[in-house]
């Protein structure tokens, strides 16, 4: 059986701070949550919330996870590929990119993860088609500059391409609600994904999401709701879909700019 094996990583946005009963069911055999902390031994459906449990006391430990863009990403996924994924999840609330570096526990923790999950995957079966991460952060980072920032998402990306992920499919962040504040993370991370040959955006739509009409945000303008997780979810899903069908960077529209995203990298 051929599946497609996928890492979350990053901090809050992807871990989830929504409702679980309002993101998607995935249906069976459309995806599955390999759980490589609290049992590494079978797969299980896709739930939310996604990775609730999936804690280690040197690693990676993320407790409030209340409801994820996951679910959603997986079923836009499924509808385009007809392949399942095998989600294995690696993502901490709040942290910054100095805790996501080569040789840090979060980074260590996560291409254990990655390891266990597909060796697991190999040994009953399974063919692993492609192996990928889908990463959001930088809120935490918003006040760090372009210079700090970018090479050390490079070195997280690299050591990760190193232990066979194939790339980076890259959520960008959205901006908190009546503020600049992560305007330019903004900035840095679509003109990232716009050079560097391993990233691709897949999502543009947090940052559209501020307005007090949608009813989207929650927490202080941090965190979404579970609707706006969902369609980040879908928006991405599909976006990787499109990329790994096509070998073609995705054009989406974006909100912070009100115009259509482009990049011309293959």
């Amino acid at each position: 059986m051929k599946v497609d094996l996928v890492l979350f990583m990053g901090q809050s946005n992807i871990a989830g701070r929504g409702v679980a009963e309002e993101a998607p069911s995935v249906a069976e055999g459309h995806g599955y949550e390999f759980r490589a902390i609290t049992d590494p031994t079978t797969l299980y459906p896709v739930t939310e919330p996604f990775g609730v449990n999936e804690n280690k006391e040197d690693g990676i430990t993320e407790t409030i996870k209340t409801g994820s863009l996951v679910s959603a990403f997986i079923n836009e996924y499924y509808s385009i590929t007809h392949l399942p994924i095998v989600a294995v999840s690696a993502s901490k609330g709040g942290s910054s990119i100095d805790e996501w570096q080569p040789g840090t526990p979060y980074l260590n923790d996560s291409i254990d993860r990655l390891h266990t999950a597909k060796e697991w995957l190999e040994s009953n079966g399974y063919e692993v088609r492609r192996l990928f991460m889908v990463w959001c952060q930088g809120e935490t980072d918003a006040l760090v500059p372009k210079s700090s920032y970018v090479p050390k998402l490079t070195n997280m990306i690299e050591e990760m391409l190193e232990q066979g992920v194939e790339r980076c499919y890259l959520i960008r962040i959205g901006n908190k609600e009546g503020t600049d504040l992560y305007k330019s993370m903004i900035e840095i991370q679509t003109d990232f994904c716009k050079s560097y040959p391993h990233a691709t955006l897949v999502s543009t739509l947090y940052a559209g999401m501020t307005s007090d009409q949608l009813n989207l945000m929650k927490d202080d303008g941090i965190h979404y709701t579970q609707e706006g997780y969902n369609r980040v979810g879908e928006e991405a899903g599909r976006n990787v879909a499109f990329h790994i069908n096509n070998r073609k960077e995705p054009c989406m529209y974006d909100p912070e700019y009100g115009e259509l995203y482009f990049s011309y990298k293959s």
